[in-house]
């Protein structure tokens, strides 16, 4: 039997149920689409500062950091950038990444080696694989459900236990209960793992993100999770905790230990655009507000959403087609969004993910509007 007929079969099967997925590559100005699918929250992508920085980075440092972090990829950049950091969000500590999908593997995973995890349904699929790797007892409680992880941890065996849930929710766009959930953690000497890659540069002051923001970032009992590549405009991951939590990573983290450093340009680019928070308050603002003024649009044309805590607005399809239709549909209209189907989101809730930015203008959300039109039309004729 080929050995490649099974999957030609799942892959047949995929694009029937309107599952299939397809490269798409953009050029520099991305066809002339306006862009509300990427992360870049605050349009620091493209700012010059950050170019120039990453720019002077390469020339000084080469294009790449030359080896894992323990042998020769840490350079004095990733060792500004991680104090950077943890003084801008107010932890004792930070350790930076080669993305945030590893920051989640190495928190998790390590932190909750053979004891319990209790995970929140709905937390991103780098957590999910991270519960994996723990080969801990997990147990996944309903989303947002800070009774089921207070019963979870109540009745556990295990000496180490770890709480991990997203921030701010990459689909739907609210936040998780963090002060609850913190409470419930403490009371049972559990770590809270708060993953901030949606927050971080869009809520609070200064986009200090959600722990900052509910006061609760002098707990040492909570390790935060970022990523540089979305309002940060860079790429990389940090880890945010005490000496301990940094320590431990540092000895036993697997994707710390065994995986390339940070390159220096990203590394650069991302300190620069901490530094833009720094000075620029109004950008975590702007993009709030933006996201509030799309949530009304989509709401005025009688398509559900929720009320966005951040930047990211969904707009619920229902069926996989619908959500493929719709999001063809803006395109035509000059307008990129995401399009979420199964496994990404639960059956029966495919949806548009529109995602604000801080530089959106009255004359894109003009655009916008007139394609959004559209997707009502859609589902009407779904």
């Amino acid at each position: 039997m080929n050995p490649l007929a099974g999957l030609r079969a799942a892959t047949a099967a995929r694009r029937a149920a309107g599952l299939g997925r397809t490269l798409r590559p953009r050029t520099p100005d991305d066809g002339g689409l306006l862009d509300l699918a990427s992360n870049d929250y605050l349009g620091l992508a493209r700012d010059p500062r950050l170019a120039e920085a990453a720019v002077e980075a390469v020339r000084a440092w080469g294009t790449g950091s030359t080896g894992s972090r323990l042998v020769t990829g840490s350079t004095l950049l990733h060792q500004e950038l991680e104090g950077k950091l943890a003084a801008f969000c107010g932890a004792a500590g930070a350790l930076v990444f080669s993305s945030g999908y590893l920051a989640n593997l190495a928190a998790v995973a390590t932190l909750g080696r053979g004891g319990l995890v209790v995970s929140g349904a709905g937390n991103h699929a780098s957590i999910v694989d991270a519960c994996r790797l723990a080969r801990a007892r997990v147990v996944v409680t309903p989303r947002a459900d800070v009774a089921a992880v207070e019963k979870a941890l109540a009745g556990r065996e295990e000496e180490r236990a770890v709480v991990v849930t997203d921030a701010l929710f990459s689909v739907e766009g609210d936040l998780a209960p963090v002060a609850e959930l913190s409470e419930v953690a403490a009371r049972h000497a559990a770590l809270l793992v708060v993953d901030e890659a949606h927050s971080l540069g869009v809520v609070g002051e200064h986009g200090r993100g959600v722990v900052h923001s509910t006061g609760l970032f002098r707990e040492s009992h909570i390790v935060r999770t970022v990523t540089l590549s979305k309002a940060l405009g860079s790429q990389g991951g940090a880890v945010l905790g005490e000496p301990e939590v940094i320590e431990t990573l540092v000895d036993t983290g697997r994707s710390f230990i065994f995986d390339t450093g940070l390159a220096p340009a990203s590394v650069a680019a991302a300190s620069a655009a901490v530094d833009i928070l720094l000075h620029q308050p109004e950008l975590p603002r702007r993009a709030r507000l933006r996201a509030g003024e799309l949530a009304r649009a989509v709401r005025e044309l009688g398509l559900e959403t929720s009320e966005p805590a951040g930047a990211v607005v969904p707009v619920v399809l229902g069926a996989p087609g619908t959500a493929v239709l719709a999001a063809a549909a803006c395109a035509e209209l000059g307008v990129r969004v995401g399009c979420f189907r199964p496994p990404s989101v639960p059956d029966g809730r495919s949806c548009l993910r529109l995602t604000a930015r801080a530089n959106l203008s009255s004359d894109d959300l003009a655009v916008i509007r007139h394609a959004l039109t559209a997707v009502a039309e859609v589902k009407v004729r779904a």
